[in-house]
């Protein structure tokens, strides 16, 4: 399939979704206290882009989501090619690992507010938090694809773990990385909107669907909050996998190939 055929597709998929909410609203199956008709909430969507304080808060979320998901990469990518270099570092921390993963960022909120604070802070740390492990195990297993043959070459020719891990491990593990980037991008901004939801403090996307929630007749409002954030990750993840084509095109023909075998 190729790509305008995927973009007519999902195209055809928003308007299907966007004609059915409209649909149901206006011949009253639901009440629009609780379903607004979807032309409504598109309109109320599209002037809040000419409210500045609407969009200083999207901002908000945006910094929050951007420096979270740095961190996440700053920290997981070195810890995942040191666990996935190192077999007796990987058992070590194993337990802890896997002790930590399942552990949902929104329980944390209290413990981390009470460590750093109803700031900024304690958003990020959450997002870091969350956005950590995709990109973590992502590594993991990239390093265990990478081509043995490759390594085995470089070894006899003389070159050390370092070249090794630079010239081969790293540059065939790469494309797993950005693959858990993309997925940890959404991770983050999920993180990053329910932490100010549930939070109820600071500034941001997530203050404003809360603060609509609140107010009377304020459904249109938290609904066209939630398609500013469904807007901002679409946005998001279609950059990225721009980029991942861009910068791994051989990544693609292969995806292509899996999904021809498949068939």
């Amino acid at each position: 399939m190729s790509r305008r055929q995927e973009l007519g597709l999902g195209a055809l998929g928003v308007l299907l979704a966007f004609g059915v909410c409209e649909a149901v609203s206006r011949a009253g199956i639901v009440r629009r206290s609780y379903l607004p008709p979807a032309s409504e909430v598109l309109a109320r969507a599209v002037e809040l882009a000419g409210d500045s304080a609407f969009l200083d808060g999207v901002g908000a979320t945006l910094r929050a989501w951007a420096l979270g998901l740095l961190l996440a990469v700053l920290l997981a990518v070195p810890l995942g090619l040191l666990l996935g270099s190192v077999p007796v570092v990987d058992a070590a921390a194993r337990a802890v690992v896997e002790f930590l993963r399942p552990l949902p960022s929104v329980a944390l909120i209290p413990l981390v507010s009470l460590l750093l604070g109803s700031g900024t802070e304690t958003e990020v740390a959450l997002v870091t938090y969350a956005s950590v492990w995709p990109i973590l195990f992502n590594t993991v297993y990239g390093l265990g694809e990478t081509d043995p043959l490759a390594k085995d070459t470089l070894r006899a020719f003389g070159f050390g773990r370092l070249s090794v891990l630079l010239r081969v491990e790293l540059p065939g593990t790469a494309p797993f990385i950005a693959a858990g980037i993309r997925i940890s991008a959404a991770v983050a901004l999920i993180l990053a909107v329910a932490t100010e939801i549930l939070s109820g403090f600071g500034e941001g996307l997530g203050i404003f669907i809360a603060r609509s929630g609140l107010a009377t007749d304020g459904t249109r409002d938290v609904l066209a909050g939630v398609v500013w954030a469904g807007v901002l990750g679409l946005v998001i993840n279609g950059a990225l996998v721009r980029g991942e084509r861009l910068l791994f095109p051989w990544t693609v023909g292969e995806r292509e190939r899996g999904a021809g075998v498949g068939r």
